[in-house]
């Protein structure tokens, strides 16, 4: 542990000093304008941030909640109280514990070393790190939880708690995010992106170390080798085919698909080739043509339709766009 950012974190925040001042309650206007207590990323992050660390308000109870994004709770000194659902936690140093954006947990007034360090997440952030987990085809926990986060299905609430507080690589991988986050540098936001991904790769390793979870909400195995086929053969990929290959009927794989993710087996094969399409345009020397050819489309004006609708500007127009950055 950094004595120096220990001692920076033991300091009194404004909304702490009212607290202890006043015995007051947490004041929901800091953390939300909806009239019910749902704690919103935009009260804490701008529109160009994904992620942030924010310090855990202490000597006050929080009331049940939710957040409109992923959390994930650090107990860098001390310990946090809490209810997560119907479960009561208590989380202690080097622990940490994913949220959900649909589950609901109320938390204990934390003493004034219990210094604990609050991941703002948005979802979007973490679906390169599921691309990579879906192409290795990694089963797991952490997979698990990422679908049901990403893709919007079931609202219902899911918690990972690891008691990895002896394992040194996730240790040194938290404090290094925290660090940059709180001292942020020229390049610090693709480094945190690099280490939020070693760390997810490191949580996947210590899997045995979930001391507590829910129920899993549903078996996602054929979705991730679906998002998986679609990764790899987006240019001729074909539901047909995919069921065929997973031994599903067709209509019984496409429900499951659009259950889970809330896209069709379409929808999502589309935003794959147009995320190709982007990439490819920034290489000058390759003709639009040509890569409407290689991202599987035969009809170079439903590319142009599409695309814009996507981007808000047509193929050319984006390119360049590039070119005079």
């Amino acid at each position: 542990m950094s004595s120096r950012l220990f001692q920076k974190l033991l300091v009194e925040t404004d909304e702490e000093k009212a607290i202890l001042q006043r015995d007051s309650q947490v004041k929901k206007d800091i953390y939300t304008d909806q009239s019910g207590f749902i704690i919103e990323s935009e009260k804490f992050l701008d529109n160009k941030s994904s992620i942030m660390v924010r310090k855990h308000t202490r000597f006050v109870d929080f009331p049940r909640h939710k957040h409109n994004y992923i959390e994930i709770n650090y107990v860098y000194n001390g310990q946090l109280n809490q209810k997560v659902g119907n479960e009561d936690i208590v989380l202690r140093k080097g622990e940490l514990l994913l949220l959900n954006q649909y589950i609901e947990h109320e938390i204990k007034a934390c003493d004034r070393e219990d210094i604990v360090i609050n991941f703002i997440i948005q979802p979007q952030f973490f679906e390169y790190i599921f691309s990579y987990l879906a192409a290795d085809n990694v089963e797991n926990d952490i997979g698990d939880f990422l679908i049901n986060s990403l893709f919007n299905h079931t609202n219902n609430g899911q918690f990972l708690y690891f008691a990895v507080s002896e394992v040194e690589s996730i240790q040194e991988l938290v404090h290094k995010i925290i660090l940059e986050i709180m001292e942020p540098s020229v390049l610090s936001e693709s480094t945190i992106k690099l280490y939020m991904g070693l760390l997810m790769i490191e949580l996947i390793k210590h899997s045995d170390k979930i001391a507590k979870q829910n129920d899993r909400l549903m078996e996602h195995e054929l979705i991730i080798e679906s998002l998986k086929y679609i990764d790899e053969h987006f240019k001729d990929a074909s539901l047909y085919e995919l069921a065929s290959n997973l031994n599903q009927p067709h209509y019984r794989l496409s429900k499951n698909i659009k259950k889970v993710t809330s896209r069709t087996f379409k929808e999502l094969l589309q935003e794959k080739r147009l995320r190709e399409a982007k990439e490819l345009l920034r290489n000058p020397d390759v003709t639009i043509t040509t890569i409407v050819e290689q991202v599987g489309y035969d009809n170079i004006s439903y590319f142009y339709r599409i695309f814009k609708s996507k981007y808000g500007v047509t193929p050319k127009k984006y390119r360049e766009q590039l070119i005079h950055q």
